[in-house]
């Protein structure tokens, strides 16, 4: 019999796990050492890789049957480092970023879009839907707040509250709320009735706000603080929430060639894909928000450049999504930066 076919028969039969890892505490010693060489002769990379092989199946075997995490996280470092040490140690790559952001990030957004432009309308129709009647009827907004609060909302809460921070620190403060949210709905999406409610109490919210401002005359400020943050803001929440649902519809309805686990993983790493992208378009909305919307300048003017900024995002979407998917493109990583099986003797 084999000595690892020895070993793994004497370890399966419950020999002390010290005793184990005497035993193949050189081999362990001698693959570190190979590991951390520049160059290696042609045998010395033949017994890297046969010393790498038994470390990976010594691994399988800890993992299975020691609750020493310690020892666990010995052999998963050094069945790592001879990993690269074999193949090659991934490097980073501008192309790799540039492909994301041209390619990777706009196709699973564009292939979404069904999902977050149905997230918007339905948040835009009850949002707006519930500022004409707050307006039309402004007692209503008693049920909610009391008339100090609504007194003070109006005079000052509101335009001061995009004033009340430094520039750079507002931008921090919102960049980590919105990221913090859209990260709610997209997470939450597997089970689609959070997401439902996450977006209708923001709905009711801002209804609520708008419909108050609107009432008592001051929907210029509140339109005109919403506009140069708010557009792109709220379009990455709909986009994390349209992806999210349909994370939690793949799994209801996979479709005929895939079973429900395959196309909840597939749905799932591309809303990671998503989620990163989103973390950028965030930021630019917070630097927005943090420096664009309490600068002392006209509010026509912030609203112009907010809307640019947010047709610009849009633009890039379709025109770069659409170009991924007529191109056959996919969400996938290339190969050489997959995870690989680890190999056993």
């Amino acid at each position: 019999m084999r000595p690892l076919r020895v070993a793994r028969a004497v370890y399966a039969a419950g020999v002390d796990l010290d005793a184990y890892v005497a035993e193949h505490g050189g081999e362990w010693r001698r693959l570190e050492e190979l590991s951390r060489r520049r160059r290696v002769t042609a045998a010395e990379a033949d017994e890297l890789v046969a010393l790498y092989q038994r470390a990976a199946t010594h691994l399988s075997l800890v993992r299975s049957r020691s609750p020493d995490p310690a020892l666990v996280a010995r052999l998963s470092r050094l069945v790592l480092t001879a990993r690269n040490a074999i193949t090659g140690a991934p490097s980073f790559s501008w192309q790799t970023i540039g492909r994301f952001f041209t390619t990777t990030f706009p196709l699973a957004v564009y292939r979404a879009w069904p999902w977050w432009c149905g997230v918007a309308t339905a948040f835009s129709l009850f949002t707006f839907g519930m500022m004409a009647y707050i307006a039309a009827n402004p007692e209503v907004a008693n049920y909610f707040v009391s008339d100090r609060e609504i007194a003070t909302l109006v005079n000052s809460e509101f335009e001061g509250y995009y004033s009340e921070f430094q520039p750079q620190n507002s931008t921090l403060r919102v960049w980590t709320n919105n990221a913090l949210l859209t990260g709610m709905v997209l997470a939450a999406g597997v089970l689609l009735v959070p997401v439902v409610y996450i977006l209708f109490l923001n709905a009711l919210n801002t209804g609520l706000v708008g419909g108050v401002m609107i009432a008592y005359g001051r929907s210029e400020v509140f339109f005109g603080m919403i506009i140069p943050h708010g557009l792109l803001e709220l379009t990455a929440v709909f986009i994390g929430a349209g992806v999210g649902l349909r994370i939690g519809w793949s799994w209801i309805a996979p479709g005929p060639y895939r079973t429900r686990g395959r196309a909840l993983a597939d749905t799932a790493r591309e809303g990671m894909l998503v989620a990163l992208g989103l973390v950028v378009v965030l930021l630019v909305s917070g630097l927005l928000e943090g420096f664009l919307t309490p600068a002392p300048i006209p509010m026509l003017l912030k609203d112009l450049v907010g809307a640019l900024v947010w047709g610009a995002f849009l633009t890039y979407i379709v025109i770069l999504g659409r170009r991924a998917s007529q191109k056959g493109e996919s969400t996938a990583l290339p190969e050489d930066q997959t995870e690989a099986a680890l190999p056993t003797a």
